[in-house]
Formats: C-alpha cells, sequence, structure tokens
C-alpha cells in the first residue's frame, strides 16, 4: 500500500512541476480565442443546416415525383 502511495505522490508532483511551466493565455486572448471557437462553431452549424435542408429539398422533389 505504501508503494501506492508513494507513486501517487509522485504522480501529483511531477503533474505540479509541470503545471508550473505551461504557459497560460491571458484573459485578453483567452476570450479572443473563445470568440474564434463560438464563431466558427456557428458557421459550421448554419452550413450543416443549410446542407440539410438543401438535401431534404432536393430528396422531396425526388419522392413527390414516384
Amino acid at each position: 500500500m505504501k508503494k501506492l502511495a508513494g507513486k501517487i505522490q509522485s504522480y501529483y508532483q511531477d503533474v505540479m512541476t509541470e503545471m508550473r511551466k505551461t504557459s497560460w493565455p491571458k484573459r485578453r486572448e483567452l476570450a479572443s480565442h473563445t470568440l474564434v471557437t463560438l464563431v466558427a462553431s456557428v458557421a459550421v452549424a448554419l452550413f450543416i443546416f443549410g446542407a440539410d435542408q438543401a438535401i431534404s429539398a432536393v430528396l422531396d422533389l425526388i419522392y413527390s415525383g414516384l
């Protein structure tokens, strides 16, 4: 059991050491990247919606002709 506790402690120390090395973004940079992500997500969602509507319209034309 002590061996497991030692491994957990060593892992925790390694994580904390790496976290100190991490370059965290500034608030303004984080807000900017968040905005870009949201805009890109909305753009992709609108594209998928448009493609779905177009495909549905084409299929409605095909099926109504049968």
